[in-house]
């Protein structure tokens, strides 16, 4: 598979069919007199793992061949796609090496621990960790599974959109919390008649930046975010091209923003939401999209947050 397609989308939801949550759209009376809108919000932050990362890993791991499931996988990951395939592997009796960064959310870390991964430490700041893992596939084989840019994955992301249609028909605008971009192309091939809109950090609004500009931007001189669930430093041509062909815009949200959508999240929907999953909420709630009189359906795209995060969050 090279670009993946809405027929690949639709081969991944059988493919994960009984596996994965078929997570819930939620409403919220609150939301849509706040928007003018119509508003669903798709609450990944309920599906296996903790976040939607784990469609994509068990896409990707479940169609490896017999052999490469012997040399096992290497994965790359702040901390949900980590996850995700920590625990696809173990499913799938696969051996999982995960690089993660030094700074990763402990909750996170402890967890992929606890699907049976190891987990190899960098510093995200002075190294790369795409080198890291391609040596490490190299002196131990196996098989680098990305966390977005690789069609399978994509087209395993994708199949929460498909989800999405099933429930509720194409939404005039969707709203998603975007990283790399893998979870917004998926959905961009599963929704093509919806306005797709991307949701960043600000500083870490290198898809958004691209969108606009024509050609894929990375990020320069980023700070702390929240949000580290999408500290993506630079997008991928797949991720970028799929949602450069579909029309594709992004917005950026504040740190404040984001702590405000969690908080809602927690008031008015009785959810843990954790900031870089609040992302797309954030957008719908600061006013920054005219949304009034539309359909509109976002992504809550993870939930895995550390209590002082989430307490630091509640107070704002």
């Amino acid at each position: 598979m090279n670009t993946p397609t809405l027929e690949e989308v639709k081969a991944a939801a059988a493919r994960i069919a009984g596996v994965t949550v078929r997570t819930p759209l939620l409403r919220s009376d609150t939301l849509d007199s706040a928007t003018g809108a119509k508003v669903w919000l798709k609450a990944e932050c309920l599906q296996r793992t903790g976040s939607f990362k784990f469609r994509g890993a068990w896409n990707r791991l479940s169609a490896l061949s017999p052999e490469q499931r012997r040399e096992g996988v290497v994965a790359f990951s702040s901390g949900n796609h980590a996850q995700g395939v920590a625990l696809a592997a173990r499913l799938l009796g696969i051996r999982a090496t995960i690089v993660m960064p030094s700074d990763a959310p402990r909750i996170k870390a402890d967890a992929t621990r606890g699907y049976g991964a190891e987990i190899v430490s960098y510093d995200r700041l002075a190294e790369r960790r795409e080198v890291i893992a391609a040596k490490i596939a190299e002196e131990r084989g196996g098989v680098v599974v990305p966390s977005f840019d690789d069609p399978y994955v994509v087209a395993g992301q994708g199949t929460a959109g498909l989800e999405i249609a099933e429930d509720i028909g194409q939404p005039d605008v969707m709203l998603v919390c975007c990283g790399g971009g893998g979870l917004a192309s998926g959905i961009a091939l599963a929704l093509p008649e919806s306005e797709i809109v991307v949701v960043e950090p600000e500083g870490y609004d290198d898809v958004t930046r691209s969108l606009a500009g024509g050609a894929i931007e990375p990020v320069r001189d980023p700070g702390p975010t929240l949000c580290d669930a999408l500290q993506t430093l630079v997008t991928a041509p797949l991720t970028f091209g799929i949602l450069q062909g579909r029309g594709a815009r992004g917005v950026a949200v504040s740190e404040a923003e984001v702590k405000a959508a969690v908080a809602f999240a927690f008031r008015e929907l009785k959810l843990v939401v954790e900031p870089g999953g609040a992302a797309a909420l954030a957008a719908a709630l600061s006013g920054k999209l005219d949304l009034r009189g539309k359909t509109v359906a976002l992504t809550l795209s993870g939930g895995n947050v550390d209590a002082e995060t989430y307490r630091a969050c509640l107070g704002a």
